[in-house]
């Protein structure tokens, strides 16, 4: 398909799975070196939440906003392709 003023309206970006999400936060915890325990600590979520977000399971908004801050990226991070 081709884009041009005509479609370009039409054209969907594909839809974010929620493994990918949850890749992504697991990802970003690890590469800062922090335990699923560490990342529940200082974003004030249970352990139970966190792995539940990283099992794809959960993707509240507002906690992966309390991740992002607590990983000191942009919330953006793990919703980008």
């Amino acid at each position: 398909m081709s884009i041009s003023l005509n479609n370009f309206n039409n054209v969907q970006p594909p839809a974010l799975q929620a493994d990918d999400v949850a890749a992504r936060v697991k990802a970003a915890r690890e590469n800062v070196g922090y335990s699923i325990e560490d990342l529940a600590v200082t974003c004030g979520l249970a352990n139970e939440e966190i792995i539940d977000i990283e099992d794809g399971t959960d993707s509240d908004p507002a906690k992966l906003r309390r991740i992002a801050s607590a990983l000191q990226l942009p919330p953006s991070a793990f919703l980008a392709a």
